[in-house]
């Protein structure tokens, strides 16, 4: 059987680097593992909207930047497909004939729909498209036959969902559809980075995100306001790097390569972790050390994003022709699916001799 994959991001604002730990890197790999027969990397300009739908131009505003971000990240649209939920209408009609098979309490239990609800306020007037988006997302996966889901583990209830929904399909209509598997990220990099107040999330509508595209003073900038030991107060002071934002952006990004470069009289990141904990290290010294790191990240990222939007003629193209690419397999699905519901009236030429013999009887 072919390993596909499915993944996306809903583009309402720039990613960041909790994008990129979280799931742009991870995506890179996979694709350039050979592993994989077909990979799509969906923009989900639709699922945003679920809870944007008074804004759609912040969606707008944002499809063909997300897609910068992919390509400045190292997507090859040689081996991933790019392509635009909305732009794909199987996607819709699908999602219209899984909603027969999932219950509205079954929706409600969700604990990933539950949260989001929270998060958006939506608990005394829920959007039913909002409600519905884990049916949207069954459709995303099934329609392109994806076998592999690259999730967090606060996305798990949705593959779960998802399994749920094709189970039902084959057992009323048949065997149809793919039941997908999530693959959950290494540990490392399966932590949500937080953002740089401390808070367990990296969001724009909190304000304490660092940008794939900022600039290196911009980056500085935000390292230095980084939330670190409260109780760290004087150099000489012995400090915690449990629950240290700025100790546990190092214990991603930093490598014993970079200490020759920019603080040569450590030898790893475990010898300025114990010279802290000691007292005696500033932590000026470590957020100058971290920033310089960060900007050696970001910095190709940056470069290359500026580049795109020079040249968006060439990333539009790209994603028109993913997103080509995409309707053909998703109207495969689509056609199997109404084919064994029995609803290809006009594709059965059964169809209308099946009529006219049971009017004779």
């Amino acid at each position: 059987m072919h390993k596909i994959i499915l993944t996306g991001d809903r583009p309402t604002g720039r990613l960041h680097l909790g994008h990129y730990v979280g799931s742009l890197k991870n995506r890179v790999n996979l694709q350039n593992s050979g592993e994989y027969d077909e990979i799509y990397l969906m923009i989900a300009d639709a699922q945003a909207l679920t809870d944007n739908f008074a804004n759609p131009k912040k969606v707008r505003d944002n499809v063909l930047e997300c897609a910068m971000f992919y390509l400045a990240c190292g997507i090859d649209p040689d081996k991933t497909t790019i392509l635009i939920q909305s732009e794909v209408p199987a996607l819709t009609e699908l999602t219209f004939y899984y909603m027969n098979l999932v219950t509205v309490a079954r929706l409600l239990r969700n604990p990933t729909v539950k949260t989001e609800i929270k998060l958006r306020g939506f608990e005394e007037s829920i959007p039913s498209g909002f409600l519905n988006y884990p049916v949207s997302q069954a459709a995303d996966i099934t329609a392109f036959g994806a076998t592999t889901v690259p999730v967090g583990e606060d996305q798990l209830p949705m593959i779960e969902q998802t399994r749920e929904i094709v189970h039902s399909f084959n057992r009323i209509y048949g065997e149809t559809l793919i039941e997908p598997k999530e693959l959950l990220p290494d540990e490392k990099l399966s932590r949500r980075l937080p953002g740089i107040d401390g808070n367990n999330k990296m969001s724009k509508s909190l304000g304490n995100c660092i940008y794939l595209d900022d600039s290196d003073e911009e980056i500085t900038k935000k390292v230095m306001q980084m939330y670190t030991d409260p109780n760290h107060i004087k150099v000489e002071d012995p400090g915690k790097v449990e629950d240290n934002v700025v100790f546990t952006y190092l214990d991603v990004f930093c490598h014993d390569e970079d200490f020759p470069k920019y603080l040569p009289e450590y030898k790893n990141l475990n010898e300025l972790k114990a010279h802290y904990q000691k007292g005696g290290l500033g932590d000026v010294k470590i957020k100058r050390f971290l920033a310089s790191i960060l900007c050696d990240v970001i910095r190709p990222i940056r470069e290359k994003k500026l580049d795109l939007m020079n040249n968006l003629d060439y990333v539009y193209d790209i994603v028109k022709k993913g997103t080509e690419k995409a309707n053909i397999k998703a109207n495969e699905t689509l056609k199997k699916v109404k084919t064994n519901m029995g609803i290809n009236y006009f594709d059965d030429e059964n169809f209308l001799k099946e009529v006219k013999d049971n009017k004779k009887n």
